[in-house]
């Protein structure tokens, strides 16, 4: 099994390379972003193994134009951070697994491993609703070639109902699916963020994609 290790610290990539030869593992290293994109570009690895603090490329670049690249391979992103919103910035941009510094190797052993067994499946289509698109993968919004800035609460209830086009769903579906399960709030609000969508999504480009069903919740037409 092949290793792409993007690390800047010379003395810890030496060692984190020592460590995983000794495994069985075949280990190329890269001290920097942009030597880490070309490599994971252009070589044939099982797992990357990416550092967020890079100099020449920030390690949220490089796993976002890897995906953006349309390539898969596994990405575990390391990072002396531990905050809540380093790890879901990492996930969102296509990071598949997350290790905070300092860790234990076993523990790093056995990410690798689950990440080898899993592969690097075909990621998530590009949904779509006539000329409205959003990428799972890229987390992107665009009515045609406009891209399109949503907040994340705006991005999931269009997920929701791009991936139920055409279907009419409830204020309940919606919360359930989008807000936190402790939600304790008024159901209304599912109205205030369709109303956002539609000043967003619609407004500027003189459509109207998103039906009100009165009485029962709303629907995105296929036809966008």
């Amino acid at each position: 099994m092949r290793i792409l290790l993007v690390e800047d610290e010379v003395r810890f990539a030496r060692t984190l390379h020592r460590a995983l030869s000794s495994e069985g593992f075949v280990v190329d290293v890269a001290h920097d972003g942009a030597d880490g994109l070309e490599l994971a570009t252009t070589g044939d690895f099982d797992v990357v193994i990416l550092d967020i603090m890079l100099p020449g490329m920030h390690g949220y670049r490089v796993v976002e134009e890897l995906r953006a690249r349309s390539i898969w391979t596994p990405v575990l992103m390391l990072s002396a951070k531990d905050g809540d919103y380093d790890q879901a910035d990492a996930f969102d941009l296509g990071a598949d697994d997350y290790l905070t510094k300092p860790f234990s190797f076993v523990v790093l052993l056995a990410r690798l491993r689950a990440l080898v067994r899993r592969g690097a499946p075909e990621r998530p289509a590009i949904l779509s609703a006539g000329s409205l698109t959003l990428d799972p993968a890229r987390r992107r919004v665009a009515r045609g070639e406009t891209a399109l800035t949503l907040t994340p609460r705006e991005y999931g209830v269009l997920e929701y109902l791009i991936r139920h086009k055409d279907d009419v769903v409830t204020k309940a579906e919606i919360l359930r699916a989008v807000w936190d399960s402790n939600y304790e709030g008024d159901d209304n609000v599912v109205e205030v963020y369709i109303g956002y969508l539609r000043r967003k999504i619609d407004a500027p480009f003189d459509t109207d994609s998103i039906d009100t069903i009165r009485g029962v919740g709303y629907r995105l037409r296929c036809d966008g």
